[in-house]
């Protein structure tokens, strides 16, 4: 092992053992059996090797995403990556703090590569007629979600007791951003729906349809981008699809 993959696994423990996160230079330059020269040498600073921990850290956190297959139903496979974000939080809390950082200025490569997984995941959803937003707008709010919750159950966990918690959110979220249908089916932890309620859902599944298919219009597009459309026309009808799609509803 090198001198620079030595320091940053003995940064990355030393940060996964510290009472509130934090590590010195110091402390790191003496676990890993070298000088501060060699520290400061491949890393900089203390910011610096903290970046590279984060940096470290995404890798791990992307290496299951990276090589999974996608599913044959991608709502499912939302479902699971919510899940699987919130497991790597709790397994790794002082690291996850440090990954969502606001010290952490400039996003990780990796965090953003995290990004585009899940909007590739909501194109394929739309691409079903499944979503009822751009994946875009979808994602942000799916993951601004699935982090803020991860972030409470990691930083106060004597206030988040309830281990069902993630779900309820992750359905909330998602019965926002998927179709009505989606959500009445059988897995995703919603209730099955009363006849007495049948009306309110017929009501909504009317309300997104239009969203929806505007969502899977864009999408299919996007896969299959029309010959017959300048390309001032195929940005006139994006921006127009991402309207029908992304209006706010009552």
């Amino acid at each position: 092992m090198s001198t620079k993959a030595r320091i940053l696994e003995v940064a990355a423990a030393l940060v996964a053992e510290s009472p509130d996160g934090d590590v010195s230079t110091r402390a790191v330059c003496e676990a890993a059996g070298v000088g501060a020269p060699a520290l400061y040498r491949h890393f900089g600073d203390k910011e610096g090797l903290l970046s590279a921990v984060v940096d470290h850290g995404w890798d791990r956190y992307l290496a299951t995403k990276r090589d999974r297959a996608p599913g044959t139903d991608p709502v499912q496979d939302l479902r699971d990556g919510w899940d699987t974000h919130v497991e790597f939080a709790l397994h790794n809390p002082n690291l996850y703090r440090l990954m969502n950082s606001p010290a952490m200025r400039t996003p990780p490569a990796a965090a953003l590569e995290s990004h585009r997984i899940l909007t590739a995941d909501l194109q394929r959803a739309a691409e079903h007629g499944k979503l009822r937003l751009a994946p875009e707008l979808a994602a942000q709010i799916i993951m601004s979600a699935n982090v803020g919750v991860a972030l409470m159950l990691v930083s106060r966990p004597a206030t988040f007791t309830d281990v069902s918690v993630s779900r309820r959110v992750r359905d909330a979220v998602h019965t926002m951003v998927f179709t009505p249908d989606v959500m009445a089916s059988p897995g995703t932890g919603t209730p099955g729906t009363p006849q007495a309620e049948a009306s309110g859902t017929a009501e909504a599944a009317d309300e997104s349809r239009l969203p929806a298919t505007a969502a899977r219009l864009n999408a299919l597009l996007r896969q299959a981008p029309a010959p017959v459309l300048s390309p001032a026309e195929d940005a006139l009808l994006t921006e127009w699809l991402n309207r029908l799609s992304n209006a706010p509803r009552s």
